[in-house]
């Protein structure tokens, strides 16, 4: 037996009896769909009118029950980050593509939306994958619906993966939102790993909030510290999960590096679509 298939026996033994019925999909397609918006790290314009641009996409992901998944991705224009960046903008000209930064960094980045593209995803198998694993679709219908079984399911995950032992429960915690949107688990599961997050060190409740979209959700905040050889980087990773249907709403990033902003590493996400549907995979459409 392969690690996998010993972890999804462990998953079926511990959630529900093997002769309980996987529920059927509802759909063609897992899809989730996903707006991405960050500042890019270099700044453009002059020295003297510097300023900051804000990148936008989206990206959108169709999975079958059988395994069998798509990817689509657009970029959208390209946009001063700020009010006051416009103004620095406009007075560079207002253009409308840029091929360097001030620095003298090569990019390319335009003002008009790309046409995007859609594609077959060519993976190592036709599953879904989980903690580093590849799950079928009943397998993943009979992840522990337990806070505390899942969590010890995904740190024998963990631990198969050989992640080192000081960095499993943070691994872990990294892996418990993606139950959230991108695997098509049943709403127990998803419940349990958003109350598997809550019982996670560096992990608290944050409330209420809305999203971009103006739909209401409870705030989950991840706190994150990195140190090698005197650097330090800390990650503020913000959660907001329909607690309805239990999915993910949004997410944002915030990062410093040594007490600084790290554009690189931060971002906003708003997932306008979590769950089934029976549309094909297309290019993804303009918000």
């Amino acid at each position: 037996m392969t690690f996998t298939a010993a972890l999804a026996l462990t998953a079926t033994v511990l959630s529900a009896p093997a002769a309980v019925a996987a529920a059927p999909p509802e759909g063609a397609y897992w899809h989730t769909r996903a707006v991405t918006t960050s500042t890019h790290p270099w700044r453009f314009g002059t020295r003297s009118h510097p300023y900051a641009l804000l990148e936008t996409s989206v990206t959108e992901e169709w999975t079958t029950p059988a395994g069998k998944a798509w990817h689509g991705y657009r970029e959208l224009a390209t946009r001063p980050a700020s009010p006051a960046d416009k103004k620095a903008w406009q007075r560079d000209g207002s253009p409308a593509r840029w091929g360097k930064s001030i620095d003298g960094k090569i990019v390319k980045l335009s003002g008009e939306h790309s046409k995007g593209h859609v594609g077959p995803v060519r993976q190592e198998r036709d599953q879904f994958r989980l903690a580093e694993q590849w799950l079928t679709y009943e397998e993943v219908q009979r992840l522990p619906a337990d806070p505390e079984l899942l969590r010890d399911w995904l740190t024998r995950a963990a631990r198969v993966s050989r992640v080192p032992e000081k960095l499993v429960e943070s691994w872990v915690t990294s892996v418990l939102p993606s139950l959230l949107h991108r695997l098509p688990a049943p709403k127990e599961v998803r419940a349990a790993a958003r109350e598997a997050l809550l019982k996670s060190p560096n992990v608290r409740a944050g409330g209420a909030a809305k999203d971009s979209l103006g739909r209401s959700g409870a705030v989950v905040v991840i706190n994150q510290t990195h140190e090698t050889r005197g650097q330090k980087t800390v990650i503020q990773h913000r959660l907001i999960i329909d607690t309805g249907r239990m999915v993910l709403l949004a997410q944002s990033q915030k990062a410093t590096h040594n007490g600084k902003p790290a554009p690189d590493m931060s971002y906003d996400e708003t997932l306008t679509r979590v769950g089934w549907t029976n549309s094909p995979p297309t290019v993804p459409a303009l918000p």
